[in-house]
C-alpha cells in the first residue's frame, strides 16, 4: 500500500474531504488521514466550533485544513459545500461519506419524519455529495476516491432499527452502482464503502453490554475507531479495489456467538 505522505500531485498534497469529521469516528478518519499526508476539508453542521477548533489543531500539526459547513438535507447546500472546499484546495482527491444520524425505530413506534430523517441524511446525502464532488473528480486525470461509511448490521440487523438498517443498507447498492457509472466517466474514480461493527457504545452503556459486545466477535475486543480510519485509508491508496464493501467489525457478521466443534456431528 502507498503511504499517503508520497501521494503528490507535482508539489500538490491530496485533498480529502470527511463528512462528520468535526467529532466521534469522522474525527477519527480525518485526522488518520491528516497524518498520512492530506489535506484536510473538515464538514459539520451544527457543530461548527468543534469543526473550526479540530481545524486549528490539524494546521498547528503541520496540515492544510479548514472547516465547512453545509446541511446536509439540503442539496443547494451541498453543492454549495463542494463548490467551497474545491475553490479552497483547488482540487478534491478524496471524499468520505461518514456524517450520520442513529436512532432506535420499533416498528410500532415508526413515524413517517423519522425514516424521512434516516434516508435523508444516511443514503440522500451520500448520493448527493458523492455525485457533485465526482464532478471535481472527473475533471482530474487522477480521478478520485470515495469511501461511503454503512454499518454491519446491513448483514445481520438487530431488532428495533428497521428504518436506520434500511438507511444503510441502500449504500451497499448505492456503492456498487457509483462505482460502475463514475468509472465509465473516468476510470481512476474508486468507490467502496466500510461497514463498521460496534467501535463506540452509547453513552452509561453498562459493564454487561460492553462485555456482550466484545463476546460477539471472533477477535474478543470492542472496535475502535481507529480500525474504521485504517480501512477507510486502505480503500483510498488501493487503485485496483473498487466496488467493494468491506465489513470492519471483528468477524461479527460471520460468527453466530459460539464455536462449531467439528468433531460432534
Amino acid at each position: 500500500m502507498i503511504s499517503g505522505k508520497q501521494r503528490t500531485f507535482g508539489d500538490v498534497r491530496p485533498v480529502a474531504l470527511v463528512t462528520g469529521s468535526a467529532k466521534r469516528v469522522g474525527r477519527v478518519i480525518a485526522q488518520h488521514l491528516a497524518d498520512c499526508g492530506y489535506r484536510i476539508a473538515v464538514h459539520a453542521n451544527t457543530s461548527m466550533d468543534e469543526a473550526h477548533c479540530f481545524a486549528k489543531s490539524l494546521k498547528e500539526q503541520g496540515t492544510e485544513a479548514s472547516a465547512f459547513q453545509a446541511d446536509l438535507t439540503s442539496e443547494a447546500s451541498i453543492r454549495d459545500m463542494v463548490d467551497k472546499v474545491h475553490f479552497y484546495f483547488g482540487r478534491i482527491d478524496v471524499l468520505v461519506n461518514s456524517a450520520s444520524i442513529f436512532f432506535p425505530t420499533p416498528l410500532d413506534e415508526l413515524k413517517t419524519h423519522d425514516v424521512e430523517s434516516l434516508f435523508q441524511v444516511n443514503t440522500f446525502s451520500v448520493l448527493l455529495c458523492s455525485r457533485f464532488v465526482a464532478q471535481r473528480m472527473q475533471e482530474q486525470a487522477t480521478g478520485g476516491a470515495i469511501v461511503n461509511i454503512a454499518d454491519w448490521s446491513v448483514v445481520r440487523p438487530a431488532k428495533g432499527f428497521s428504518a436506520y438498517i434500511a438507511s444503510k443498507g441502500v449504500l451497499v447498492t448505492l456503492t456498487r452502482s457509483l462505482a460502475i457509472d463514475l468509472a465509465a466517466e473516468n476510470p481512476a474514480i474508486r468507490v467502496n464503502a466500510v461497514l463498521p461493527g460496534q467501535v463506540l457504545l452509547p453513552e452509561g452503556s453498562s459493564d454487561a453490554k460492553r462485555q456482550a459486545a466484545i463476546d460477539a466477535t471472533l477477535v474478543k475486543r470492542m472496535g475502535e475507531p481507529e480500525d474504521i480510519a485504517q480501512a477507510v485509508h486502505f480503500l483510498v491508496e488501493s487503485p485496483f479495489v473498487t466496488g467493494v464493501c468491506l465489513p470492519v467489525d471483528g468477524g461479527r457478521t460471520v460468527f453466530g456467538g459460539q464455536f462449531a466443534d467439528a468433531s460432534v456431528h
